[in-house]
């Protein structure tokens, strides 16, 4: 074990409530490891009718060695403080992961398009936590393509003051996979001050897009920007060979390393099932599910692989 990586057992709160996720695959564990079930799904029709997660009372709550959260309130709560003590600390790249389909979900337990709308509401009511009504002209948000703004604009975000955008735009050729690249440095406006980028997984380019936005938009000014609910395991773990996604997989390399996770929930499934959870700027812990509450059995400064905590750290616990 490394000098800072340390096991302990203590118990935390116990999680509940459903909400809803953005993400369209699963993390199956085998005996080979880890590996993706694509549920990559293409277009999927989605009713204007939509759920708001309720959420009431006060929006502060201590962050350091936060618990587990008990539900979407405190998710967001946490998620919101993380986000402020890492600005605090100059962090100008940021990532937030979580399930949205309950936080004992995995990604695709929910189906794509609900899960992709529970997300957007997820980012609405951060967003209200996180930014004062005078800054809202100063955070855009970039969705993964125009189609998804126009349907932001008529449901979650109807009426706001947030400034909502997109990566990529349908082509001729949708249907066949391809979408029209967006020039980022024609989407930013000099009173720009955050970025927000709503789950960019819907097609390889979305990242691209988004390294390109970090290089030409936040690097060497004081912007930031803030990745929520992108799916960066997949690249992480190498879902997308390299050698058929070299840019992709460049990303591990480039973009990624610059990143700080602030907020962060994976879910293991099965008999050794656990979670994997950070809340910035605590450690990452690995927690055991027990029936009504969570038992941290491991901690470590920097993230562990998914393929090490599943294999390794919640097998042997």
């Amino acid at each position: 074990m490394s000098p800072s990586s340390f096991s302990i057992a203590s118990t935390v709160s116990p999680a509940s409530l459903a909400g809803a996720l953005a993400s369209n695959s699963k993390t199956v564990l085998g005996s080979g490891g880890i590996y993706w079930k694509n549920n990559d799904a293409t277009k999927t029709n989605r009713n204007l009718k939509y759920r708001v997660c309720s959420v009431s009372g006060e929006f502060n709550t201590p962050v350091e060695n936060a618990p587990f959260p008990r539900d979407y309130f405190e998710l967001l709560n946490q998620a919101k403080q993380a986000v402020e003590l890492a600005l605090k600390d100059q962090k100008q790249l940021m990532e937030i992961e979580f399930p949205t389909s309950g936080l004992a979900s995995v990604p695709g337990d929910g189906e794509g398009a609900t899960e992709m709308t529970e997300s957007m509401n997820m980012i609405h009511q951060f967003c209200d936590r996180l930014i004062s009504p005078e800054k809202a002209r100063t955070t855009r948000i970039f969705f993964p393509e125009a189609n998804e703004v126009k349907f932001a604009q008529k449901t979650v975000f109807e009426g706001t003051y947030f400034k909502l955008d997109y990566l990529t735009k349908p082509s001729l050729f949708e249907d066949f996979g391809f979408f029209e690249r967006v020039k980022m440095a024609d989407r930013v406006k000099p009173e720009d001050e955050l970025f927000l980028v709503a789950y960019p997984y819907f097609n390889v380019n979305e990242m691209l897009v988004v390294e390109e936005l970090y290089k030409e938009a936040v690097v060497n000014t004081d912007r930031k920007l803030i990745i929520f609910n992108g799916e960066l395991d997949r690249i992480r773990s190498g879902y997308y060979p390299k050698f058929f996604y070299p840019k992709l997989g460049a990303l591990t390399e480039t973009l990624l390393p610059k990143m700080e996770t602030v907020y962060y929930i994976h879910n293991f499934k099965g008999q050794k099932g656990g979670v994997l959870f950070r809340c910035y700027p605590g450690p990452w812990q690995v927690l055991r599910r027990t029936r009504n509450s969570c038992i941290c059995v491991h901690q470590q400064e920097t993230m562990p692989s998914l393929k090490e905590v599943a294999l390794n750290i919640l097998a042997s616990a």
